[in-house]
């Protein structure tokens, strides 16, 4: 029997998404940043966006979307995302 769940649940990582979160990926998804929603619902799952967004593109919604806010902690952010590699590449 399943139950369904209140918050979204990632079933291969276990990460949970927030309300807070889910907010930001109806933000995008209103503004009609339809990539960028993609990059969150990624990142905010547990997975790796530059496994399954090419990188120039992922540098691309970076700067448009994620670079550009000023806050503090999009900046601490900031320095674990360029840190990231593909695991497909050696």
């Amino acid at each position: 029997m399943h139950q369904r769940m209140n918050t979204t649940y990632s079933s291969q990582t276990g990460n949970k998404i927030n309300t807070e979160q889910i907010d930001q990926i109806i933000k995008a998804i209103i503004a009609g940043k339809y990539s960028w929603a993609c990059v969150l619902i990624l990142r905010f799952s547990g997975y790796n966006p530059i496994d399954y967004i090419p990188y120039r593109t992922y540098i691309r919604l970076l700067k448009n979307n994620y670079l550009t806010d000023g806050s503090k902690m999009k900046e601490v952010e900031n320095k674990e995302v360029f840190d990231m590699k593909p695991n497909w590449i050696s």
